[in-house]
């Protein structure tokens, strides 16, 4: 949601790139995670949706990247966003390697 926030302060030619880019891909990483939860009970489609996850993640830090590159968010802001999404990388990336923890 912070990303959502931050992004309705875009240029208004950033509308259908960067903007709606960095929105999809954050949501698509909770989407996919959700979705990974509902099928923990089948451990290759469980991490298949992890790694989806975590695809979508790195996507999104790139996308804020490229936001703090053209001056859209502040370097404060940036490397907030950028410190949360290494967090959850690490989290998806420990499920990913130890499934057998959370089926």
């Amino acid at each position: 949601m912070d990303i959502f926030e931050i992004s309705k302060s875009f240029p208004a030619e950033e509308k259908y790139s960067l903007t709606d880019q960095v929105r999809r891909s954050s949501r698509s990483v909770c989407a996919n995670f959700g979705e990974a939860y509902r099928r923990r009970n089948y451990p290759a489609h469980f991490v298949s949706k992890l790694t989806d996850s975590d695809a979508e993640n790195t996507e999104t830090e790139i996308w804020i990247k490229f936001a703090f590159d053209c001056k859209y968010v502040n370097e404060g802001t940036f490397l907030n966003l950028e410190s949360r999404s290494s967090e959850v990388g690490r989290m998806i990336g420990h499920m990913i390697n130890n499934p057998e923890k959370y089926l």
